[in-house]
């Protein structure tokens, strides 16, 4: 049976049986405690921490996941993946223990032809937690599983939380028996690589408190309503139903392992575990990459973007382990828009039949990402929209690595060199986890360099710091566990209901007082002075979402107080808190309030947002589809937007982004709003933010008809004239694959304008020029500059020179080292390089130190430049540049550094001459 099917056999059940069937969310959520979704109930967490209402009784869904804990076991386990796709089925105060049971049991065993798995029922072995009488009761006298069968399990295996105070329960896992030639028999307690868990039960009934790991937390009470949540692990019930050994061979991994096998030229299960293993991290780790690229996720040097960097780069380098491949033609591993028949297992856009590929020396990484598009877009369609994008963020990424492999090479050089030179024969552990973790070197790699150079490596040592890296990790994980604890004060008002949002239709909302929170407790009341958080009913007063900065404005009630509204955020996104001051009288809960949004303001942010609308419109226009948002930022008269491109934008295309954009402004296109269905939307051509979770119904913004149309929260102008002119002020890089672009909009693009022109008028009048000969006359100028620059340069390093044949007459010699030393003011590190390679070369045949220093003083800032060369002759006597270099400059106030033959450096202190020259006169004798 195809994964495809699976996944598909699983909704179709439980829809059958009366569930909402949910889509997937983003693999990136706004959770404070996750970079990615690792379960699929997490889209599901803000209904079981009653933060939002659930809109259905029941749901079913198949969530991506990814867990990258245990990303050094892929490929060695027969069961790890760092992507996967959970099923699961929930109730929010519905059906209980009996049902969840039914449901799965029946899916599981059913026959395919009455929709089922068709597994036979005594290959499952049910666990239960200890004292859960009522489960073992309805596997074993209600479904029919014998006695032997059922396992009880302690709260490590059988009682489920989310790791925060929050819902807990026991769970019921189901397991599958493998057969003897896995392992021995006794059921889970006795062997989990025999008996494999494909689907946990989760009965969520108990509140837990806080607490550390899975066992050190004190269950607080029952649920006010019990609900479930159960997870069923699709990759592994496929490795089952299609007779694979493991994960990696299933039908939508096991395609990208031969593809790999056929540009690397190397054969898979043929008796080499460590070929094996790299085979499988390709797979794996391509096909995470791929969906997490997809929902925009792109590398970066922490975070979510380390985690692909380290995915993207373990690919390339088990490729580059593996060898080089063969030329032979194979499957067609071509680009985007592939038309060969067979699995499109395309990459960067070729439509050959096979690739020349040589292992890790040639790309691969776009012939494996298009695999990976290919098997995946049948359940994911967007992925094949985004084919060429992610095919393109995976290749520059490959790209750099290459370029960082380069870097990475030149310092293990050195270390393996210092390594040999000190008469060892072991690199460092220090060394190997410093090419780790500054250069993305894993282990493995060092190794094979290491064992090149006919070196060993202290993997101890490496080990030892790579667990104190994680420890680290895993303590700024814990500490960071927090964000649903904090919300605890607000529990109340979450469950009250969501806040009346009515700054849409009016910028003046009566209202009242439901709650007052002041250190993070709840007061009743509070006065002049003091700042707080207002709670209300309803409000007018947008909250920071979206990319748009939050209102200001004003609380006031009858009886006169006043209050300043500084910022309005939301918790569980359905409550809306003001943080305010006091300016007078007193404010209590129950009071009758107006609040008001500062309408200047508001008329900034709808220019700002909708401006943001139109630069996306006019960005895709020129750049194409591939140009989608990455984040966004607007306040009044300014907005920020990042998107995802190749490269910077050239002057044309700015030019062009611009004037579509101010086109628009010119057609006065009417701006309209209105409520769908998320699917309905997207059929539309409305754009959706990458990781954002959208609800089933969502709300459109459109400009223009075709210009511009959007999923957004917004608040936006009533015509596209009122955003007033559009001017871009900036365009820069933020990240690989990712540029901004910077803009004014309304009265501030005309206050940047004017000053431009003023600009322009002054330069015009100085230069006794027309304003449009002034680009012309300021190029001819810096010319003219760059000219004297070369002839000053030019002048002073002959100067130099000059100057350096006197150090010669002055050298004196310090034992049986000739010493030439001395400042040459007026020369930057180049001339002073050029002046001590020169003053070398004239003492060449003797053992001899060339030490020149240039004191200078640039904007009141006081510079020491120096460089220290040796001779053949003085290194052979034991002299080495770079020694000398930091002897010398931490006297000077700087630091320095370089080869045996050549280091230079640079201090800040120019009474550290003398001294330094002394210095090294001492190290001399």
């Amino acid at each position: 049976m195809q994964t495809h099917d699976i996944r598909k056999r699983f909704l179709d059940h439980f829809i059958k049986a009366g569930h909402t069937e949910v889509p997937s969310a983003s693999l990136i959520l706004d959770d404070p405690n996750l970079l990615f979704v690792n379960a699929g109930m997490v889209p599901f967490k803000p209904y079981f921490l009653g933060e939002q209402t659930p809109p259905f009784d029941r749901a079913t869904s198949v969530q991506k996941c990814v867990r990258t804990l245990d990303i050094d076991e892929v490929g060695i386990t027969t069961r790890h993946n760092t992507f996967f796709q959970m099923a699961g089925n929930f109730s929010f105060g519905d059906y209980f223990k009996r049902e969840a049971i039914t449901f799965a049991w029946t899916l599981l065993t059913n026959s395919v032809e009455d929709g089922g798995y068709g597994i036979p029922a005594e290959k499952l072995w049910p666990t239960v937690y200890l004292d859960d009488d009522e489960a073992e009761s309805i596997w074993r006298d209600e479904i029919g599983v014998p006695a032997g069968r059922i396992q009880r399990r302690g709260m490590k295996d059988n009682y489920w939380s989310m790791g925060v105070p929050g819902p807990c329960g026991p769970c019921s896992e189901i397991f599958y028996d493998r057969g003897p030639a896995y392992g021995i028999e006794g059921g889970p307690e006795a062997d989990e690589d025999r008996y494999i868990e494909i689907w946990n039960l989760v009965f969520m009934q108990n509140v837990r408190g806080p607490g550390g790991g899975k066992e050190g937390y004190e269950i607080l009470g029952p649920l006010p309503k019990k609900n479930i949540d159960t997870g069923m692990g699709i990759e592994r019930v496929a490795c089952l139903l299609q007779g694979v050994d493991n994960v990696y061979e299933t039908d939508l991994l096991k395609p990208i392992i031969d593809l790999a096998a056929s540009v690397t030229g190397r054969a898979y299960g043929a008796g080499d575990h460590e070929a094996d293993v790299r085979f499988r991290v390709i797979a794996d780790h391509t096909r995470t990459a791929a969906m997490l690229i997809g929902d925009g996720v792109l590398p970066g040097n922490d975070g979510r973007g380390y985690v692909l960097r380290r995915l993207l780069r373990r690919v390339v380098r088990s490729a580059r382990l593996l060898g080089a491949g063969s030329t032979a033609s194979g499957p067609n591993v071509s680009g985007a828009g592939s038309t060969a028949s067979g699995p499109n297992v395309s990459g960067a856009g070729s439509t050959a039949s096979g690739p020349n590929v040589d292992g890790a020396d040639q790309a691969t990484m776009g012939v494996f990402i298009g695999a990976a598009i290919d098997l995946m877009a049948p359940s994911y369609p967007e992925l094949a929209d985004k084919r060429e994008h992610i095919v393109s963020v995976a290749v520059g990424e490959e790209a750099s690595f290459a370029k960082t492999l380069a870097a990475g090479s030149k310092l293990f050089a050195d270390a393996a060199a210092a390594t040999k030179e000190a008469n060892k024969s072991t690199l460092s552990g220090s060394d190997a986890f410093t090419l780790h973790d500054t250069y993305g070197f894993p282990i493995d790699l060092t190794l094979e360099m290491a064992a090149e150079a006919g070196l060993q490596v202290d993997e101890g040592g490496f080990t030892e710091l790579m667990a104190e890296q994680k420890r680290r990790a895993k303590a700024d994980a814990n500490a960071r566990k927090t964000g649903h604890a904090d919300a605890g004060v607000y529990r109340e008002f979450l469950d009250r209901g969501p806040t009346e949002f009515t700054g849409y239709g009016e910028l003046v909302s009566e209202a009242r007082v439901v709650g007052l929170i002041a250190d993070g407790v709840r007061v009743r009341s509070a006065g002049a002075g003091q700042e707080l958080t207002v709670i209300l009913d309803r409000t007018p007063l947008y909250a920071e979402s979206g990319g748009q900065m939050a209102d200001t404005g004003s609380i006031t009630t009858g009886a006169g107080a006043r209050l300043t509204v500084k910022d309005v955020q939301r918790v569980g996104k359905s409550v809306w808190l003001h943080s305010v001051i006091v300016d007078a009288g007193e404010i209590a809960e129950g009071d009758e309030v107006l609040a008001s949004v500062d309408t200047s303001w508001r008329h900034g942010a709808t220019q700002g947002h909708s401006g943001t609308h139109m630069v996306h419109a006019a960005l895709r226009q020129v750049l194409g589809p591939g140009a989608t948002q990455a984040g966004s930022l607007n306040r009044p008269g300014y907005l920020r937007f990042d998107f995802h491109a190749s490269g910077p934008l050239s002057a044309e295309q700015r030019t062009q982004i611009e004037e579509i954009s101010n086109e628009a402004v010119e057609a006065d296109y009417r701006v309209n709003t209105f409520q769908t269905g998320l699917a309905e939307a997207k059929a539309m051509g409305a754009l959706a933010l990458f990781g954002e979770n959208y609800g089933d119904e969502v709300r459109v913004v459109e400009i223009g008809g075709p210009f511009s149309m959007e999923l957004c929260g917004g608040t936006h102008v009533a015509s596209s004239a009122q955003i007033g002119p559009v001017t871009l002020i900036g365009e820069s890089s933020v990240g690989s694959g990712v540029r901004r672009v910077e803009a004014y909009v309304g009265m501030d693009s005309f206050r940047h304008l004017s000053k431009e022109r003023a600009l322009m008028a002054g330069l015009a009048s100085s230069l006794k020029v027309p304003s449009d000969e002034v680009p012309a006359r300021v190029e001819q100028l810096v010319t003219r500059l760059r000219d004297v620059e070369k002839q000053l340069e030019k002048m002073r390093a002959e100067a130099a020179r000059a100057s350096a044949a006197t150090l010669l007459d002055r050298a004196v010699t310090v034992g049986s080292t000739l010493l030439v030393s001395g400042t040459l003011p007026g020369l930057d590190a180049n001339g002073l390089r050029s002046v001590a390679g020169d003053l070398r070369g004239r003492v060449k045949d003797r053992a001899a130190v060339i030490a020149v220093f240039s004191p200078s003083e640039d904007a009141g800032q006081a510079k020491v430049p120096f460089v220290v060369a040796t001779t053949e002759a003085a290194r052979s006597a034991g002299l080495k540049a770079g020694d000398v270099v930091k002897e010398i400059a931490p006297l000077l106030g700087g630091r320095g550094g370089g080869k045996p033959d050549l280091a230079q450096g640079s201090g800040s202190d120019p009474t550290g001459v003398d001294p330094a020259m002394r210095r090294i006169s001492e190290l001399l004798h």
